[in-house]
């Protein structure tokens, strides 16, 4: 691993120098007039889809912050601010090469390091995977960016509130340059899934970014351990409640508008399928939001605010990999499936004593499974032709099974994949640098300890500021019992 980050390194220090060599673009190359209406389209809504995918980081910051504790609210933000430009680093460095290069059904070779400045990034054209898209090489470049970053943001909110800031920066740039590209290449950068007789499906990445991100958060909360307090020696689960359920609805509304850059936006194009995406994407959300407003106050006896914003962003997450091939009625169905699997998703990794504190596993990784799945039960080959002539047939629509496993056979490769790889990076972090912090850390919280602020300072932090969770708990970290109280 350290080798190749190193190899990394020397080849874009190898790209700087060749660089220096080369005579300086001229204002007029970088500025030449485009001709052709279609790129001038395809471009615009390109980069406006990848500015609302830029965007959801905002969502992913407030949600998160809003569902944890105030104590640790400087300690979230800082990690969402910069994993966005270690995600960068990582996947302009080797990500994008691995993902996209032209190399082998299993992995891309960074046969290049794509310049940062538009008039460089001809060195992407040699991407054939890419080559469908009528957009430059630099615009294809920040849309995939995009999306690479929001599969590392994925991994914050489920360690959030114990992880080590450095620690996570590290596996930010492991997952963004290594495990994302690699399993990506398999499906969008012409690997072996993407070639298989009936081809794995995964328009907007439901795989490949939701359950990828899903499965190395639960690898990094199975070595991490869950937070003191959450679970009694009995079993008992003592719900931890976030500070601020507002900034966590604004998160979640301005998730729900990036998502119509993330999956319209993977058209890469300014086509009409664009439209009917928009709408399957909103239809998921709104019948999985509603479901789940049902399903909690069903099984909880009251219709849980944190259960109904986790609701709409399953259901997005749902949508994501079948929006483009199933009907609006289709979109209906899988939101409100959706809708219902996030809720006993949920209280199902808590009985596991698996500790998630924004419900980011049940929300990306189960949801993202389901939604995979569901391309082979309901993509219509009445809705949109892929490819301009093949159109896929699920299982619900006369399709058979061919589809459905598939779909199944990507769940499994990649899942299994991006789990082990990451459980083998966590413990390597874990028994070098270290994971988690110390107890006395975490009860007074990631922002004195880690950051040596506060988020609300002169706010009185007292017992009775805040609702206490666990009052007299005692909770064993590291062979060690330790009283336990929050804040």
């Amino acid at each position: 691993m350290f080798m190749a980050i190193g190899g990394a390194a020397v080849a874009v220090f190898a790209t700087v120098a060749q660089a220096a060599e080369a005579p300086a673009p001229t204002l007029t190359d970088a500025m030449t007039k485009i001709d052709s209406a279609t790129l001038v389209a395809n471009t615009i809504w390109t980069l406006i889809a990848g500015m609302l995918v830029f965007f959801m980081n905002l969502g992913f910051c407030a949600l998160e912050t809003g569902l944890c504790r105030r104590k640790n609210a400087v300690n979230i933000l800082a990690k969402n601010f910069v994993v966005f430009s270690v995600s960068s680093v990582a996947f302009w460095v080797v990500g994008v090469a691995f993902m996209y290069g032209n190399g082998n059904p299993f992995i891309g070779l960074p046969a290049f390091v794509p310049s940062l400045l538009p008039f460089d990034a001809a060195k992407m054209a040699g991407a054939a995977s890419l080559d469908w898209a009528n957009v430059s090489p630099a615009v294809k470049f920040f849309f995939q960016l995009a999306f690479a970053g929001t599969a590392a943001t994925i991994v914050s909110g489920a360690v959030a509130e114990r992880i080590k800031f450095g620690s996570f920066m590290i596996f930010a740039f492991i997952i963004v340059a290594f495990i994302y590209p690699t399993t990506g290449h398999w499906i969008w950068g012409g690997g072996w899934l993407s070639t298989l007789s009936t081809p794995f499906h995964d328009f907007a990445g439901s795989t490949v970014v939701h359950s990828v991100g899903g499965w190395a958060a639960l690898a990094g909360i199975i070595l991490l351990g869950p937070r003191l307090g959450k679970y009694n020696a009995d079993g008992k689960v003592n719900p931890i409640p976030g500070h601020n359920m507002g900034l966590a609805a604004i998160g979640a509304f301005v998730l729900w508008l990036g998502w119509f850059g993330f999956n319209p936006g993977s058209t890469m194009q300014a086509n009409l399928a664009a439209g009917h995406i928009a709408v399957t994407t909103n239809t998921a959300a709104a019948f999985a939001t509603i479901a789940a407003t049902a399903t909690a106050w069903l099984v909880l006896g009251k219709p849980d605010f944190s259960m109904i914003l986790n609701g709409c962003l399953a259901g997005l997450v749902a949508i994501t990999a079948p929006c483009a091939v199933v009907s609006v009625g289709g979109a209906a169905m899988i939101g409100a499936i959706a809708g219902v699997l996030v809720v006993l998703s949920v209280l199902m990794w808590d009985r596991l004593k698996i500790d998630d504190p924004v419900g980011a596993l049940s929300v990306h990784l189960v949801c993202g499974v389901f939604g995979t799945i569901c391309v082979g039960l309901f993509a219509s080959p009445d809705v949109i032709p892929i490819n301009g002539t093949v159109c896929l047939a699920g299982l619900f629509y006369g399709g058979g099974v061919t589809q459905l496993v598939s779909q199944l056979i990507g769940i499994g490769a990649v899942g299994g994949t991006v789990f082990a790889v990451s459980l083998v990076a966590w413990a390597i972090l874990k028994a070098t640098v270290g994971i988690r912090v110390s107890a006395s850390e975490e009860i007074e919280g990631l922002d004195i300890g880690e950051h040596g602020m506060e988020a609300y300072p002169g706010f009185a932090a007292d017992a009775g500021s805040e609702p206490s969770t666990s009052t007299g708990v005692t909770a064993t970290t590291h062979g060690k019992a330790v009283a336990v109280t929050t804040a």
